[in-house]
This record gives C-alpha cells, structure tokens and sequence, in this order.
C-alpha cells in the first residue's frame, strides 16, 4: 500500500513538472481537448458513447494542433485523450481528407451543354431512325437550323445508353423480327436425358413462337443426319395440316441441323436464322421449354428407357398445349381450353400419376355449397 502511494505521488510530481515545462498554447489545447471530452461522456451518460461528426472534426483539429506544436507521439496522445484511442482520432481526421478530395470536381469553362430541347430532338431522331448515325442526325439538325458537331451528338446518345447506328439497328431488327413476325416463327433445340441405366437419349422439338405450342418430333439415342431430316418432315406435314404459315425458322449452329434438314423447310418458304455461337439467349424460347419441362416433369421422375420417356413427354406434352396456364399469354394455354361452366364441382386429374394436378369444373355437376 505505502509502495503504491509513493508511486502516485511521484506521478503526481512528474505531470506537475511536465505542467512547468508546457507552453501557454500547449496547456490550453490540453485544457480544449479534456473538456471535449467531459461534454462527450456527459451527453452519452446512460448510452453508449456515440459522437456527432462536429464533435469528431473538434477533436480531430485539437488532436492534431496539439501533435504539430509539441511533436508527441501518438503514444504521448493517449494520456490526454482519454474516451477514445489516439488512432481512432487520427483515422477520423484521414477519414476527412479522404472525403475531401473524393468531392465531385466541377470543371470550369469549355463548350456549354446544349439545351433539353436540342437533347430531346437527338434522342427522338435516334430512337425513331435506327439506321442513321451521328452525321446523318447532325445533317437533319442542320437542316432544322439547329447547329450541333457529331461529338455533342455522340455525347447525348452515350449518357442515354443509345448504341450507335449499326449496333441499334441489329438490335432494332431482331426486336422487329420477333414482335411483328412472332406467329410465323418456329424454333427447334435438342435436350438429353439420361435413363436409369445411363443410357443417353436424345429429344428433338419444336415451339411455335407466337402460341407457345410444343411438337415433340422424335426421341433417339443415335440423332444422325438421316434421322433429323425424317423429323423435320414430319413435322412439316403436321404443321402444314394445320394452316400455320411458317415464315422463320430458328436454331442453333449444332452439326446435327444438317444442310438438308434445311432445305426441308426452305422447300416451303422457311428462312434459316441460325443463332451466334454461345448465344442460348437468341433462341430462348426453346432453352426456357427445356427448364420447364426438366423442373415439372423429367426431374421428378426416373426414366426407364426410350419407350417410357416418349410416354411421358407425350403425356406432359399434351398437358402443356392443353391444360397449363401460361404467363406469357396471359394464363391462356398454346391450344385455347374449351369453355367450362362457371357452375360444377372443381375435380382434379393427376397428370404422370400426380407429378402434375390438372383442376377443372365436372359439367352437370351442383356447384360447392
């Protein structure tokens, strides 16, 4: 006890000498900072100390005013600041002048922005003009009185995300293509699936773009040349029998859509649109069929051979066509459901043994009380 007295004491003595030696605007930066501090632990009494940012920037100027004129460490700090560690109160001060040169610059001078007007009529000419570029919109401005250079023009149509005229115009026609020609467009694809003896089979389809319809051509574990072309004209009397007008046909660069299971269709008008390499986007109608049918169907179910998947797709095929609502025609089916009674008892079909519940009214039935 008498050991730790003397030891305080003699603290005691070395700060008060230390308070000799300490200059007039010394004293009164550790006066400022300690009376900081006070305000800080009185405003927080009964919470957790929290700080405003005009208490972090007084505590911030003083630290480092106090640092600059006596040359302390950041050691030497820690025994006047006392709520906080001295490397917290000289992150915040790096923390401010990190903020300080982050500010948004504001250049001064140069060439003004053209007018909302001006800006408007680019875009207008752009988005209804797909094919003209930044000299042709700069000659129909000219030609409207309005002085504008090809970079002002560029400037506008890059801050609106407008790609220039070639990259607009193939967006532009494949948008018009699959907008205004959607019901005479036809797509095909391949999917495998795998037996439960690892045997890989092959499926070939098609959908028809503007009704969703599905026609399942033919299943094989070997699909060659041969085989594929057979598919497509089957396929193509069935479609002809059913007076769609089949204008387009899309897929893929896959070797097995040979040279003539094309001219199958070219024979009857078709044009051939083959997709980018390692584009599943341009044919995604096919691609979002495949997940549907993997998600509601073949993933829930194991396949014995190529006898019980061609059972099963034809079975949710038809289900598909017939029964499923779908998003994208408004909860309609690709083949329009018959008309039900609003009155009946709602009956459930199981569909691949309960995998898939079809709802529908039983007619004559007394409605549910």
């Amino acid at each position: 006890m008498a050991w730790f007295i003397l030891a305080k004491l003699f603290s005691v003595l070395i700060t008060i000498a230390g308070l000799g030696r300490s200059s007039e605007p010394e004293k009164d930066l550790e006066i400022l900072l300690l009376h900081q501090q006070i305000s800080i632990l009185l405003r927080n009494r009964d919470q957790p100390i929290h700080t405003t940012n005009v208490e972090k920037l007084t505590l911030v100027v003083f630290a480092n005013r106090l640092k600059e004129i006596t040359n302390r460490s950041t050691s030497e700090l820690g025994k006047i600041i006392r709520l906080f560690q001295p490397e917290t109160v000289l992150g915040w001060h790096r923390e401010l002048v990190r903020r300080k040169w982050t500010f948004a610059y504001k250049a001064r001078g140069g060439r003004p922005r053209l007018n909302q007007e001006i800006e408007n009529l680019i875009l207008r000419l752009a988005k209804e003009n797909p094919l003209w570029g930044y000299g042709k919109i700069q000659g129909e401005l000219i030609k409207l009185d309005y002085m504008v250079s090809e970079s002002a023009i560029r400037d506008v149509l890059k801050r609106h995300h407008i790609d220039p005229a070639l990259k607009r115009n193939g967006s532009e026609s494949w948008h018009h293509l699959m907008t205004h020609y959607k019901e005479q467009i036809l797509a095909c694809d391949f999917f495998t699936v795998d037996t439960l003896w690892l045997k890989r089979l092959y499926v070939l389809f098609f959908i028809e773009l503007g009704t969703r319809q599905v026609h399942l051509a033919g299943i094989t574990a070997n699909p060659d040349a041969g085989w594929v072309t057979q598919q497509a004209r089957q396929v193509i009397w069935d479609l002809t029998d059913g007076k769609t007008n089949i204008r387009f046909l899309i897929h893929d660069r896959d070797c097995k859509f040979t040279k003539a299971f094309d001219t199958v269709f070219q024979s009857e008008g078709a044009h051939i649109i083959q997709t980018p390499y390692r584009a599943p986007n341009a044919n995604a109608y096919s691609e979002r069929w495949v997940r549907t049918v993997r998600e509601e169907c073949l993933d829930q179910l194991l396949v014995l051979n190529e006898t019980h998947l061609r059972r099963v797709l034809k079975t949710y095929g038809d289900y598909y066509n017939r029964g499923r609502p779908h998003q994208g025609l408004r909860q309609r089916s690709p083949i329009p459901r018959l008309q039900q009674s609003p009155t009946g008892i709602i009956q459930k079909r199981k569909i691949l043994g309960g995998i898939i519940n079809d709802y529908y009214r039983s007619p004559g039935s007394a409605p549910v009380s």
